[in-house]
């Protein structure tokens, strides 16, 4: 562990991921793109918590468990790989879960497959809404919690994708590792390249790093992000690396200018594939083996592999990729990926 991380103001958190996760090099990955690529495989955290959510959740189901909560509340779309671990460690740590997904028709919801199966796995109360609804998302969060309130329980609620200041704290733990990593490696140019949701994993790294003076080291942080835009996500990361700052008074801040986010890949918007973002996903998988999902990490992989086109040194000399979980999304995909297979 190193001494830099021992210094950091961690808050309480649970035993939940198998963190320490592995770096790996992928060697004809990298030889058709011309850079050194490694991959950071957070979708080792766990099997069916996998991914960066738990990381997140580690610290916040922690917190819930401090103010007393019985009952964990949050929100993701159909698929939320984050909603999926959020069910599931909550069974884990004895508590009740609900979830708010966004779909198009509430009225006739999809079938439990991938995540929304784990869901039901795990008896988490679901609550469907419509992509309209979508935007008021924080307020029927809020309906659930008072209806946990008048059954005489004790909600907490965690917003979408674990993403404020408590749950940013799994990233900064990552960064930490991160730098560990690289510290058994020569010092090049490198760039720590990710898929942005929600902007939680984002504002950890991002702060994280400064914290732990990867920047003069030569490593940055680029986001790509898989919805929205760049100013929604400088925004949104600005604001919780400023809490997270401000709340544990952290001797670094992250300005706006400072945040590198990889904007123009969302694609047909989020959730939805196009062709190509699912060639790169299987071309990735038959050189390396390393299998990405459709909604986060192989719309990021694309978008990086795009701008290398564009740009060989985009990025530097290496690339470290974070590989954020999602396999359980992958299914649903079947039919689309299937003409490509």
């Amino acid at each position: 562990m190193s001494l830099v991380r021992t210094r950091l103001p961690y808050p309480r958190k649970l035993q939940l991921a198998r963190a320490g996760t592995p770096l790996e090099p992928m060697p004809r990955t990298s030889a058709v793109l011309g850079v050194e690529v490694l991959i950071k495989r957070d979708d080792l955290t766990g099997a069916e918590l996998s991914g960066n959510k738990v990381r997140k959740l580690e610290f916040l189901l922690a917190e819930a468990q401090d103010q007393g909560a019985d009952t964990v509340i949050t929100c993701g779309g159909e698929q939320s790989n984050h909603c999926r671990a959020t069910a599931l460690a909550a069974a884990r740590a004895g508590l009740a879960s609900r979830v708010v997904l966004r779909t198009d028709d509430p009225a006739a919801p999809p079938p439990a497959t991938g995540n929304i199966l784990l869901d039901r796995l795990a008896g988490a109360t679901v609550r469907w809404i419509s992509r309209p609804d979508w935007a008021k998302r924080n307020a029927i969060m809020e309906e659930e919690a008072a209806t946990v309130r008048a059954a005489g329980g004790r909600p907490y609620v965690i917003p979408e994708g674990g993403s404020n200041a408590m749950g940013s704290w799994g990233y900064v733990a990552c960064a930490a590792e991160l730098a560990d990593d690289l510290a058994t490696l020569p010092a090049r140019p490198t760039t720590i390249v990710f898929a942005c949701g929600s902007g939680g994993t984002a504002a950890g790294l991002a702060l994280g790093a400064k914290l732990l003076g990867l920047p003069e080291r030569g490593v940055r942080v680029a986001a790509v992000n898989v919805c929205d835009d760049r100013a929604y996500f400088v925004r949104v990361i600005s604001r919780i690396c400023a809490d997270m700052t401000a709340r544990w008074s952290l001797p670094a801040a992250i300005a706006p200018e400072e945040l590198d986010v990889v904007d123009g890949y969302v694609g047909l918007g989020y959730a939805r594939s196009q062709p190509a973002e699912l060639v790169t996903l299987r071309d990735v998988c038959r050189r390396d083996g390393v299998v990405l999902d459709p909604v986060y990490t192989g719309k990021a992989f694309h978008g990086m592999v795009t701008e290398l086109a564009r740009d060989r040194g985009r990025f530097g000399e290496r690339i470290v990729f974070v590989h954020t979980g999602g396999i359980f999304g992958l299914f649903p995909a079947a039919a689309e990926l299937a003409p490509l297979l």
